[in-house]
């Protein structure tokens, strides 16, 4: 039975354009039981793969704060002590930063990764037994998936299947889209007032919008964004587990470039990504049903192209859209 570590710790979207290697893995290495490191505030991400023998968290994010104090020694020694007691098959760094490389040193087994030319980080392939030549001007996910095929030597085919499976809450309006105005960087934000339009044009056409926030700053955008628009709605601070049901239920997912919009792709929703500050095709939206990702680098999509994406997503003769349907997606 293969025993397979996965290092993927951070970001969300990062985890999320990892998963179809999993599902690749497991399809074309028979009875491989395979382990995944990732960052404790993100290790709810993976774990909604089934198929997953387990996630492993760390906490290099909160270690870093204490780096030399006995606590965070004490933990460290711990996850190094865990790992070593293991004999993996192969370990792939899909992370490609000398932190990971380093991390993934910890555990026992030959290490893979990306070449000197082709590592986020080209320090980090020195740290690797097995050092592979992934294009890097290609998109995130079938960066990680030809990784993964070129480290345990099978031939990469057929579409991404991300393997992820969560379920849609009680008590959520029965027709609604998830809105994420929000993100890490202040150059990812899109204006406002264009927000406003889309939520506007959404309640329109029958459509209960609710939007993601989380930190005080993020509520209070939440609050402004919905404020006297009909059925619209700002969600209160959940875990990634809870979101995961709320988009998985969604009829449509409009978003900005962060985990979450990259999750609901994954989850099979009709999704759409709105890019201000780095190239799409780099990172797309990618998944089993409609996805747009629209702008780019200094580039943010217009609001006319936003709600033309939305009117492929949801087509205007869906019926019991209520009145105004036709006309909701009109520049």
């Amino acid at each position: 039975m293969p025993r397979i570590l996965l290092v993927k710790t951070s970001s969300m979207g990062d985890i999320v354009h990892a998963l179809p290697a999993v599902s690749d893995i497991v399809r074309h290495v028979p009875g491989a039981r395979i382990d995944w490191i990732a960052e404790e505030s993100f290790a709810a991400i993976p774990a909604l793969h089934p198929q997953l023998n387990e996630v492993i968290p760390i906490a290099l994010r909160r270690w870093r704060k204490a780096w030399w104090s006995a606590p965070v020694k004490a933990e460290r020694l711990a996850l190094r002590r865990r790992l070593q007691a293991e004999r993996y098959d192969a370990v792939i760094d899909m992370q490609g930063l000398w932190k990971s490389a380093l991390v993934a040193r910890w555990a026992h087994g030959p290490l893979h990764g990306c070449d000197l030319r082709s590592a986020r980080d080209p320090f980090a392939s020195f740290f690797y037994r097995y050092r592979h030549r992934v294009v890097f001007e290609q998109s995130a996910v079938v960066r990680m998936r030809e990784l993964a095929a070129l480290s345990l030597g099978y031939a990469l085919e057929g579409p991404p299947d991300f393997g992820i499976r969560a379920e849609p809450p009680a008590g959520l309006p029965m027709r609604y889209v998830a809105i994420m105005p929000s993100a890490s960087r202040a150059t990812k934000l899109w204006p406002e007032a264009s927000w406003r339009i889309v939520l506007e044009r959404l309640s329109v056409a029958g459509y209960a919008p609710l939007v993601f926030a989380g930190s005080e700053e993020e509520q209070a955008r939440a609050q402004r964004l919905i404020s006297g628009i009909d059925m619209a709605q700002a969600l209160p601070r959940m875990g990634l587990a809870d979101a995961a049901g709320v988009l998985a239920g969604a009829s449509l997912v409009v978003g900005l470039d962060s985990g979450l919009t990259h999750l609901a792709g994954a989850l099979g929703r009709p999704t759409v990504g709105i890019y201000a500050d780095y190239d799409p095709a780099l990172a797309p939206v990618t998944g089993a049903a409609f996805t747009a990702s629209l702008g780019g680098k200094g580039t943010p999509p217009s609001c006319e192209q936003v709600l033309a994406a939305i009117g492929q997503a949801l087509p205007a003769a869906e019926p019991g859209r209520g009145p105004g349907a036709a006309e909701a997606w009109r520049p």
